[in-house]
């Protein structure tokens, strides 16, 4: 069950650790099979540490979980670190984190480095998302864009070119482009390049990047031109200081949301969102306790971080992974 397995598809990075603490009013659930109790975690009686480091995407997710985790079982602490999807996968592979968090599947130099070090591991998806393009809200003229039109301003042909909106589509006025985005150790990076400019990491370099999505909404909040993009809940949570923009594929523009994300309508920014444990946290009883509780709590956690909860298909698939590795 271990090894390089990736699930079917589905800045510069600096480290911040953020230990999530367990409060103690923490909300239990009423479903049984989410439990951290029921879960093996043997009556609340668990005890040991989990670290958790990678995607500032999925970090929400995996503290949500955690806190919940922790409210049940005070024995156990687990911190989780934003170093983004690559610096995660960095750390992981050199066997300091027990868990990384990615917003996209593990790539083949990564898998490879795993392999070197002898990090076993497998990979678990825990909800849905979209990357949201947003705008400024003074921005009554970008309402929906085309592919085309997105790698016409993020591709790395346009670096210092591509600087007024009017050059992006005639019927735009002549307002300056300011852009604002993640950071290329960000598996949104990734995706986002991959998707809209056909290649992985293929992008302009002149605009703004930040590992803080925060410092991407303040950015694009502050300047009239300006256009970023970033996870779903970011849109959500800040849709009074921004615009969403509808994104067109080729079958019509759709905006992105909770709904398009999980009907699949809204392409080619929709994507899986995963965790990837180590087969030495799953030979721990603190650690598959802390697996299946994350996967049976799965829909609870992804809509309270405002993520879009997985498909009923998935959530299966995901128990019988965590299931399987329960058993050896």
């Amino acid at each position: 069950m271990y090894g390089s397995i990736r699930t079917a598809l589905r800045l510069v990075a600096v480290p911040l650790a953020i230990v999530v603490f367990a409060a103690a009013c923490g909300e239990k659930t009423g479903d049984p099979a989410a439990s951290g109790t029921t879960a093996g975690s043997s009556g609340g009686d668990l005890s040991g540490s989990i670290t958790a480091d990678g995607s500032s995407t999925v970090a929400p997710l995996a503290e949500i979980a955690a806190a919940d985790f922790m409210a049940e079982n005070q024995g156990v602490q687990i911190t989780v670190g934003t170093s983004g999807t690559g610096g995660g996968f960095e750390k992981f592979c050199a066997g300091e984190t027990d868990m990384s968090d990615a917003s996209r599947p593990i790539e083949p130099d990564e898998a490879a480095a795993c392999e070197k070090n002898g990090v076993e591991y497998a990979d678990v998806q825990v909800a849905n998302d979209g990357i949201s393009v947003v705008v400024n809200r003074d921005n009554t003229w970008a309402k929906c864009l085309t592919v085309d039109q997105l790698k016409a301003i993020w591709e790395p042909a346009a670096e210092g070119k591509v600087t007024t909106w009017k050059q992006v589509d005639p019927s735009f006025p002549d307002e300056p482009i300011d852009l604002f985005g993640p950071g290329t150790d960000s598996g949104t990076f990734d995706y986002f390049t991959g998707a809209i400019n056909g290649e992985e990491g293929a992008s302009r370099t002149d605009y703004t990047a930040s590992e803080d999505d925060n410092v991407i909404v303040t950015g694009v909040g502050g300047s009239k031109g300006s256009i970023g993009y970033f996870g779903l809940s970011y849109l959500l949570e800040n849709s009074d200081k921004l615009t969403g923009v509808e994104v067109d594929s080729g079958s019509g523009c759709v905006a992105p949301s909770s709904e398009t994300v999980q009907s699949g309508e809204y392409t080619p920014l929709s994507r899986p969102l995963f965790i990837y444990p180590s087969a030495s946290l799953l030979s721990r009883p603190e650690g598959i306790a802390f697996m299946k509780y994350f996967v049976a709590s799965s829909a609870k956690i992804a809509d309270e971080a405002l993520f879009v909860p997985m498909t009923s298909q998935q959530q299966q698939a995901s128990s019988t992974t965590v299931e399987s590795l329960a058993k050896g």
